[in-house]
C-alpha cells in the first residue's frame, strides 16, 4: 500500500477550525494517514487566517517555517489554504514559489485533490480559487481536533455587516445561512460523537436567517438545539449587540443547557467611533441592551472585544472607552490594537493613530481590565460554580473551565477531587483566584456518556 501520511497546521478563529476537521475528514476517507509532527509527515497543509496583519504575519511566519523543511528535504510537498489566500493569493504565490498548490476557501473534497495533484508533482504551483459564496454550507463529516467533550457548531457562512475596518466579507462572502434542519443534524452527529459542550458559531451568529426568512431566526434555531439529547451545555459566540434582539435574550432566560454567557463585541463606546466603525451601534444601545440583558438572565456573563487606536480616536474618545469598560464591568474582555487593512473604508480615514500610541492604549484597557477581573475573580473565592474537566495541562494539573468561559479565549479553573477526568461536568468550590484563573476542589461530579 502507498502510504501518504499528512500533517495540519491551523491557525486563527474557530470558524478556521471547523473548516480544519472538515478538510481532515475528507483526507482521512481519501485515505491518507496523519501525523502530528510536520517532520513525519510527506505533505504539511497550512490553514492561514487573514482577518489582521498579525494573523497574517503568523500565517507566513507558518509558510516559511514549513518550505525550510521541504528544502531541507523532510516534507516533500506543502500546502497553504484558507483566508488568507482567498485575500492575497497573487502576492503569496509570488513570494512563495515552492509552495505545491494554493486553495482558497474551497469545499474540503477540493483541498483533498488538491493534495492528491500536489503530492503527485502535477500542476506546480496549482492554484484552487473557488468563490466562498458557492462553497456548500454542509462540509461532510468532520475529523474534531478540539478535545472529545468540545464541538463548535457553525451555523452560517460570509457576513452582511460591512464593519468599516473589516475584509471578512470580501474574504468569506456574504451571510448564508444553513437552513435549521441541516443545524439540527450536525448538531445530533456531534453528539453521537462524544460532544457534549456545543458552541454555537458565525460570523455574526445573531444574524442567522435573515438570508432565509428575511428576519433573524437565531432564538428559534437555540430553542431547537436545547432539545437535542445529550447537549450538556450550548454556548453562543460571535453575537452583535445591533442584531441582539429580545427574542434572544428570552432564550438565554430559559436556562440550561443554554448558558448565561453573552458574546458581545462592542468593539468602542464612543458614538463618533461607532458611526466611523459602521457598527450601528450608540453607547446608548450599548448601554440599554447590557442592563437588559442583565435585568432578564441572573448570572449572566458578559465577555466583549473592543478595538484601541482606530482612526480619529483622541485622549477624549479613548478616556470615554475606559470610562464605559470601568462602568460597565464586563466579565470578560479582549482588546485589539487598530490594524489598517487595505481596501477598507477605515484605510482611507483620516486621523490614524501613532503605533506607539496604540500600544499605549492597549496596555491601558488591559490593565483595567485585569483589575476588574482579579475583584471579579477574588468575590468567588469560597463559592460553587459549574465547571467542566478539560484534560491535564502542561504542568500535569488538571485544568477546565466554568460556565463563564469559553475555551481558549476566556480563563480556566485548576482542579483537584476524586476521579477527575476529561469531559467531567461537575461542581467545584473556588479555593483560590487569580485575575483570569482560578483554583478549585471538585465537590459533585457527572461524568459524559461514552
Amino acid at each position: 500500500m502507498n502510504e501518504r501520511i499528512l500533517s495540519m497546521i491551523s491557525l486563527g478563529c474557530a470558524k478556521n477550525l471547523v473548516d480544519t476537521e472538515g478538510v481532515l475528514g475528507a483526507l482521512v476517507e481519501a485515505g491518507w494517514l496523519l501525523a502530528a509532527d510536520p517532520q513525519d509527515a510527506d505533505l504539511v497543509l497550512i490553514n492561514t487566517c487573514g482577518f489582521i496583519e498579525d494573523a497574517r504575519q503568523e500565517s507566513t511566519e507558518a509558510i516559511e517555517n514549513i518550505l525550510e523543511l521541504k528544502q531541507a528535504g523532510a516534507v516533500r510537498a506543502v500546502v497553504v489554504m484558507g483566508c488568507m489566500v482567498q485575500l492575497m493569493r497573487e502576492k503569496l504565490t509570488r513570494r512563495f514559489g515552492d509552495v505545491d498548490a494554493w486553495v482558497g476557501l474551497a469545499d474540503p473534497g477540493t483541498v483533498a485533490e488538491a493534495c492528491n495533484r500536489a503530492l503527485a508533482g502535477l500542476g506546480q504551483p496549482a492554484v484552487w480559487m473557488p468563490d466562498p459564496a458557492a462553497r456548500p454550507l454542509d462540509q461532510g463529516p468532520r475529523l474534531r481536533i478540539t478535545p472529545r467533550h468540545i464541538a463548535y457548531l457553525r451555523i452560517a457562512e460570509g457576513c452582511n455587516n460591512r464593519c468599516h475596518y473589516c475584509q471578512i466579507p470580501d474574504i468569506r462572502g456574504p451571510l448564508r445561512s444553513k437552513p435549521a434542519d441541516q443545524v439540527l443534524a450536525e448538531a445530533h452527529q456531534l453528539v453521537a460523537d462524544g460532544a457534549r459542550e456545543l458552541i454555537v458559531i458565525a460570523q455574526d451568529t445573531t444574524s442567522y436567517g435573515v438570508d432565509l426568512h428575511g428576519e433573524p431566526r437565531l432564538a428559534g434555531l437555540l430553542g431547537q438545539l436545547r432539545q437535542v439529547d445529550g447537549v450538556r451545555w450550548l454556548r453562543l459566540l460571535y453575537t452583535h449587540p445591533a442584531h441582539f434582539g429580545d427574542q434572544v435574550i428570552a432564550a438565554l432566560a430559559e436556562g440550561p443547557p443554554l448558558l448565561p454567557y453573552v458574546d458581545l463585541p462592542i468593539q468602542h463606546a464612543t458614538d463618533a467611533i461607532l458611526e466611523a466603525m459602521g457598527r450601528g451601534t450608540t453607547q446608548a444601545d450599548l448601554r440599554a441592551l447590557v442592563d437588559r440583558i442583565r435585568d432578564a438572565v441572573p448570572g449572566a456573563v458578559l465577555r466583549t472585544s473592543v478595538i484601541v487606536g482606530f482612526p480619529g480616536e483622541g485622549d477624549t474618545e479613548f478616556n470615554e472607552l475606559l470610562d464605559f469598560i470601568r462602568e460597565v464591568r464586563f466579565d470578560r474582555l479582549g482588546a485589539f490594537a487598530y490594524s489598517l487593512e487595505p481596501g477598507t473604508p477605515a484605510a482611507e480615514l483620516d486621523g490614524q493613530v501613532d503605533p506607539e500610541v496604540k500600544a499605549e492604549r492597549l496596555a491601558a484597557v488591559m490593565e483595567l481590565q485585569q483589575d476588574l477581573a482579579t475583584e471579579r475573580s477574588e468575590a468567588l473565592v469560597g463559592s460553587d460554580v459549574d465547571v467542566v474537566v478539560d484534560g491535564k495541562g502542561i504542568d500535569g494539573e488538571w485544568t477546565g473551565r466554568t460556565a463563564g468561559d469559553a475555551p481558549d479565549v476566556d480563563g480556566t479553573i485548576r482542579l483537584e477531587g476524586p476521579h477527575l477526568e476529561p469531559g467531567l461536568f461537575g461542581r467545584a468550590t473556588v479555593t483560590e483566584a487569580w485575575a483570569y484563573d482560578l483554583y478549585g476542589w471538585l465537590i459533585d461530579a457527572d461524568p459524559t456518556d461514552d
